[in-house]
């Protein structure tokens, strides 16, 4: 009876849970549920609710919460409840057809992951759950309908399980994946691949009197097509590709599978299939096409690989020929797909022998012609046929065969069908208000790449298409503008000019330099000719009408032209500037500069409203200061002078902080900045004068930081009002913040140390306060926040050495007491920002955390301070600095650290700074604290991240290292500077051994069972780790070798043998190389001995918990 009523209590909860509109009767059944979820008998309630539940909710409860058990891993279920499990699945999904479908999707979820999570599971001495065929065989040989889907479906779902690693499998290392994943593919995938086979041969023997218009039998044909997918996509060499990368991936099938794939009848009855199943089926089987079209070279041998592609080449003539089918969106992508694995995977030089191929390349030619007209068809489509092209037209120059490629007749129509076509595009779009292909900046950018490859084959017709229709267009476009027409016509006009500076923009970005001629340099100079006339024409009237399109059109074409023109590989004799000589009387590199920067002025002027042309206005400016040619001929243009020195809002509207400015992203003014500040630097020298100037935008007195002064000044009167009801925040922000980027870009330039003493010295002492200041007043807001840590952080940076102070010099010790106050006066107030939402805590706390830990590992690792000296004299700085920094990491989740990765990084470099230079610091931090720290260095020991991992090997290095010295010495703490030498640290070690053993067995595990990126660097703590620990590893190494297979033993044996002969207690440098070299060859021997077939199951060590923390309180 309780039960019964248990029962009717969790039906009810999840009624609620999935049908009540109340949000909080909602949230009530979702507490209530995950207290069912944890309860001890939580297994046997499930199993009641699959049997006796009215609600299919329930039933969909049971099977989730199941899954959620078996994901738990040996914590939660044995071997033997895994196995119940999955028999109980069976059983219940083969009596229960007619389940609601989301219960039936739930269970074979949880059946595949049962199966993939018990793999290595023995009962009774036999692997439980490698019985798949078997298991399965009940459903496949029914001669239900239902039942055959059913077993589809679960085949389809397991092998999608084992090939990918899933979100819940994140306490799993990549090695477990793997081994279960290569275990399926050597003893089960193939069987599984021969069944899907049989399958489809059945389905093509009975399609005839299949209705298809049937759920449950479309879905069996559908589920078979599925299955032999999944087989065909399967990750066979382990290398987890993602599934949204360019997927014109190799498919590397093992030898193995020859016999299924070597008559090429599976290719045929695919095509067979296509003709005879509807286009939305259609699709799989053209999926199915596009695997066996990209095995691996190998795997046929000459005379073969040309059979299977001229029989492929043959069914695509065929689909050309009869392209009905093609109607389908999907259907049609997965052809376009199938055309571009035609040359990804096989050269040109085997197509042109194929018998087809005459044929093919004319169909192929008009099917991209059709398609590029039909532009509104499947869009993203277009990328496979235009790269099928562009892999054609690179190969031109490495053909050897005797037969003719005749891609100079078709690629033409090509390229001028895709010029025609977005050209045509642009009046419907306007009209009817469409979505704009020239917004899409990221296929824009990828079409014009392929296109410009294309065009670049017969470029002379190329460049007579582009100058006919870009001279219709500019004389229409002129009439319009004349007669002041501002209708939609004048806007059609404008992007259809457009368009065709993109594409003559990314055509002259296409020139290769071994294959380009003089004659196509000439033709080169006849386009860019008219499009430099036209930017003089939509500047002249940038104050009447502007055109947002065209102008990043324009600058997409300056990039180009920068990118082939300009430089110190550009020839000087080319003929683009003879062309351009006469035509525009630009003679040289220099002329063609001024037109570029003057071009860029005038967007800096016009355009500060626009994100998107600042943004791109500044990055061009910045890559014309980075050319160490480029840079000193820009210096000496009087445009370039003029920006100089008068930097301003009144020259620059982006520049202002005003109601007016709607230009809110202030980012790219540290662009802006840092390309000033190497112009600057070009003729700088020593010369304060000059350097004045520049920064008397930015405070009163002072050439190029005089604006910043100004600026400055103005913020530090309204700062001295803050308590006052005059006070200004608003704008005070504004400028403030708009301070912080520029600076941070003129620092970041300022790369010797010259010129960083000039902005020192500027800044110090009459600015910084005004930063400390914003930061008391604002430590709430990140958008002013982290502009000033990260100019407080780029300051803190001794690139290049660039603070190296004089021995007489005290700015090292101000810089860090500036710093360190920064530190405090944001930290201390952060903290007390309590209870934040998740989704704000990031934004809010985390990122300036991540930036204060930056910050301050650039001031302790920049060798521009003495920190024994600071403390000698009783400067608080460091203490406080360090003392604000344990304090800003207890607030923080340890699972926080390893979830955002710049706060990892971060982290972690700040302490391998600390545990390298302040180990005394470390050493007498609270028990808590360091317990804490011990454990994210646990984390970070098993982390994706390379650069994490490695760090947290050094730091560990450290620590042992210290303790080492400490233990072996044997003499008593002594006091330095006021801080006791390590004494709580072997304290705490001494009352808690577990925590080194912990860890000893975190990094054995990790080098001998885990993919292992960086030997060395696991190395170097592990030596330490075993010498402390010497009797706790003679144990850990007798468990591990008596856990293997007795005829693996002995060899294991030997690997530990090998791993510390010749080691002797200490941790000098000629004993740690030696035990590096060991270990090499530790880890070499033990991959050997645990190579075996993959019946085996190695286990990794039982030290360290599954969700790769340690244990420390």
């Amino acid at each position: 009876m309780a039960q019964d009523q248990e029962l009717l209590h969790l039906e009810s909860l999840c009624k609620q849970l999935y049908e009540t509109t109340d949000t909080n009767i909602r949230n009530e059944a979702e507490k209530a549920l995950v207290n069912f979820i944890n309860s001890p008998g939580c297994l046997q309630n499930c199993q009641l609710l699959l049997e006796r539940a009215a609600s299919p909710y329930s039933q969909l409860l049971a099977a989730t919460t199941l899954t959620k058990l078996v994901n738990k891993g040996n914590a939660a279920l044995s071997s033997e409840q895994r196995l119940e499990i999955k028999n109980y699945v069976l059983d219940y999904l083969s009596s229960r057809t007619m389940v609601a479908a989301y219960v039936q999707q739930a269970l074979v979820q949880l059946y595949a992951r049962v199966t993939k999570v018990g793999w290595n599971d023995t009962v009774k001495d036999a692997f439980s759950m490698r019985t798949v065929t078997d298991d399965l065989g009940k459903f496949l040989h029914n001669n239900s309908s239902m039942h055959l889907a059913i077993g589809v479906q679960l085949m389809t779902r397991l092998v999608i399980e084992v090939n990918q690693m899933t979100e819940t499998e994140v306490h799993h290392s990549i090695t477990w994946h793997r081994k279960i994943s290569f275990a399926f593919r050597d003893t089960m995938l193939y069987q599984i691949f021969e069944i899907a086979c049989e399958l489809l041969q059945k389905v093509y023997a009975n399609i005839k009197t299949m209705d298809l218009n049937d759920n449950i039998q479309r879905s069996f044909v559908g589920g078979s097509l599925q299955l032999a997918l999944t087989c065909l996509s399967f990750d066979f060499i382990g290398t987890s590709n993602d599934e949204t990368s360019d997927d014109l991936s190799t498919v590397h099938m093992p030898t193995s599978w020859r016999k299924a794939l070597l008559d090429f009848s599976l290719m045929q009855l695919l095509f067979d299939l296509y003709k005879c199943l509807p286009p939305n089926l259609g699709a799989l089987v053209l999926s199915c096409l596009v695997q066996m079209a990209s095995i691996r070279r190998s795997f046929y041998i000459n005379s073969e690989k040309n059979e299977f592609l001229n029989k492929l080449v043959t069914g695509v003539k065929l689909i050309l020929e009869s392209p009905q089918g093609l109607a389908e969106p999907t259907c049609y992508h997965e052809f376009c797909r199938l055309l571009a694995r035609l040359k990804s995977n096989f050269q040109l030089g085997e197509l042109v022998r194929c018998e087809s191929y005459a044929v093919v390349i004319k169909l192929v030619a008009e099917f991209t012609v059709t398609s590029l007209q039909m532009w509104q068809f499947a869009p993203n489509s277009i990328y496979y046929l235009l790269s099928l092209w562009q892999r054609m037209v690179m190969s031109i120059p490495y053909v050897k065969a005797s037969e003719p490629h005749m891609l100079e007749t078709y690629t033409p129509e090509v390229t001028q069908a895709y010029i025609t076509s977005r050209l045509n595009s642009v009046a419907q779009v306007v009209q009817d208000n469409l979505d704009d292909p020239l917004d899409d900046h990221a296929v824009l950018s990828q079409q014009l790449e392929q296109i410009s490859q294309i065009g670049r084959c017969q470029y002379e017709k190329t460049c007579t298409h582009l100058v006919r229709l870009f001279e219709e267009a500019a004389q229409k476009f002129q009439e319009l503008t004349n007669a002041g027409n501002s209708s939609a016509q004048l806007t059609i006009q404008e992007n259809i000019l457009s368009w065709l500076v993109y594409i003559i923009g990314a055509e002259v970005g296409g020139r290769v330099s071994f294959s380009s001629t003089d004659e196509h340099d000439t033709m080169d100079g006849e386009l860019v000719c008219r499009v430099l006339q036209l930017m003089d024409v939509v500047d002249s009237r940038l104050a009447q009408r502007r055109c947002e399109k065209l102008d990043l059109a324009l600058l997409s074409f300056i990039e180009h032209f920068r990118k082939i023109y300009i430089g110190e590989q550009v020839q000087r004799t080319s003929k683009v500037y003879k062309r351009l000589h006469e035509t525009l009387g630009l003679s040289d590199e220099s002329m063609v500069l001024s037109i570029f920067i003057r071009k860029i002025i005038t967007n800096l002027k016009y355009w500060g409203e626009s994100e998107a042309i600042i943004s791109k206005t500044l990055q061009l400016l910045n890559d014309l200061s980075v050319g160490y040619s480029s840079v000193r001929k820009l210096i000496k243009l009087d445009a370039v002078q003029f920006v100089l020195t008068n930097h301003t809002s009144e020259n620059f509207p982006f520049l202002g902080v005003n109601g007016m400015s709607t230009f809110k992203d202030t980012r790219c003014r540290t662009t802006f900045y840092l390309a000033l500040g190497r112009l600057l630097l070009v003729d700088l020298g020593e010369d304060e004068d000059r350097y004045d100037v520049f920064m008397r935008p930015l405070a009163t007195g002072a050439r190029f930081l005089a604006p910043f002064s100004n600026t400055f000044d103005a913020v530090a009167q309204m700062l001295n009002q803050a308590e006052t009801p005059m006070f200004r925040s608003e704008e005070c922000k504004r400028s403030l913040i708009g301070l912080a980027r520029d600076l941070r870009g003129v620092a970041h330039a300022f790369n010797n140390k010259t010129s960083y003493m000039m902005l020192y010295d500027w800044l110090y002492p009459n600015y910084f306060p005004v930063l400390l200041r914003g930061i008391e007043l604002w430590y709430h807001e990140p958008s002013l926040t982290t502009p000033i840590l990260k100019l407080m952080c780029e300051l803190a940076q001794n690139r290049s050495q660039r603070l190296q102070f004089d021995v007489s010099s005290p700015n090292g010790v101000l810089l860090f007491r500036e710093i360190s106050k920064m530190l405090v006066a944001y930290g201390s107030r952060i903290l007390a920002l309590t209870h934040l939402p998740k989704e704000q805590l990031y934004a809010m706390k985390l990122k300036g955390l991540s930036i204060c830990f930056n910050m301050l590992k650039a001031a302790l690792c920049g060798n521009y301070v003495n920190f024994g000296v600071i403390r000698l004299y009783g400067d608080r700085a460091l203490d406080d600095s360090l003392e604000i920094f344990v304090k800003m990491l207890v607030s923080i989740q340890q699972a926080e650290i390893l979830q955002y990765p710049k706060l990892s990084q971060s982290y972690y470099a700040l302490l391998e700074c600390l545990a390298s230079d302040h180990m005394s610091f470390v050493s007498n931090l609270e028990p808590d604290v360091f317990l804490y720290i011990l454990s994210t260095i646990s984390d970070g020991l098993s982390a994706f991240d390379t650069l994490v991992s490695t760090g947290c090997c050094s730091i560990l290095d450290n620590i042992v290292s210290f303790l080492f010295k400490r233990v072996t010495k044997k003499k008593s703490s002594q006091e330095v500077n006021g801080m006791a030498n390590g004494d709580s640290l072997v304290q705490i070690l001494e009352t808690r051994p577990q925590i080194l053993q912990q860890m000893l067995g975190t990094v054995l595990n990790i080098i001998m069972f885990e993919d292992c990126r960086n030997q060395w660097s696991m190395s170097r703590p592990l030596l330490g780790l075993i010498l402390l620990n010497d009797k706790y590893f003679g144990e850990l190494r007798t468990n591990i070798i008596t856990r293997q297979p007795l005829d693996k033993q002995a060899a294991m044996e030997r690997c530990f043998t090998t791993l510390m002969k010749g080691i002797e207690y200490s941790l000098l440098s000629k004993n740690r190389d030696k035990f590096t070299q060991n270990l090499s060859e530790f880890r070499r021997d033990i991959n050997d001995s645990l190579k075996t077939d993959s019946s085996k199951n190695c286990t990794a060590l039982p030290t360290t918990q599954t969700n790769g923390s340690i244990d420390m309180m």
